[in-house]
């Protein structure tokens, strides 16, 4: 890739995972009392991991969707499919940030299972969206879309236990 292209691309990535971190730091800052004493005592299946882990994952699974967001973005905001992919990236965040909010901060494991199923099928809809403007910023999605199959699964016994 040569740096014209890169240094042009930059800003818009930036602002993008700036943008994502900034939505996963908040939905963090709104639930941590409850992730604190109520989810403590939630019974979990045997494949839960240790809460520790859960910070550096998403971390990086924000920095990763800043990326692809940007990269996006980058090919040009006037174009039908970059606004289109870009708003199904930002229906799919707020989804992401929103079911923070029902399973920590409603303390609603069921609710917050059917916002997660509907995250999956958005998240679908940006990788196929992105892949059409670029397939470097879809496949930036994959990791995101295997750890909300694997926290769909673990809401969905989270739930089923309690």
């Amino acid at each position: 890739m040569d740096t014209a292209l890169l240094k042009k691309r930059l800003p818009n990535v930036i602002i993008s995972v700036a943008v994502c971190l900034v939505i996963g730091f908040v939905s963090s800052v709104v639930t941590q009392s409850s992730v604190n004493d109520w989810y403590l005592t939630l019974n979990k299946p045997s494949f839960n991991p240790p809460n520790w882990l859960f910070a550096p994952v998403w971390t990086t699974l924000y920095v990763l969707m800043g990326i692809s967001a940007g990269w996006v973005w980058a090919k040009g905001f006037h174009h039908k499919w970059v606004k289109t992919a870009l708003y199904h990236f930002g229906f799919q965040l707020l989804l992401n940030a929103l079911w923070s909010i029902v399973f920590f901060g409603l303390k609603s494991p069921f609710w917050a299972l059917l916002v997660i199923l509907a995250l999956l099928v958005m998240i679908i809809f940006t990788i196929k969206w992105f892949k059409l403007v670029s397939k470097v910023a879809a496949f930036l999605l994959i990791p995101y879309l295997a750890w909300v199959c694997f926290a769909a699964v673990l809401n969905y016994k989270i739930w089923e236990l309690n």
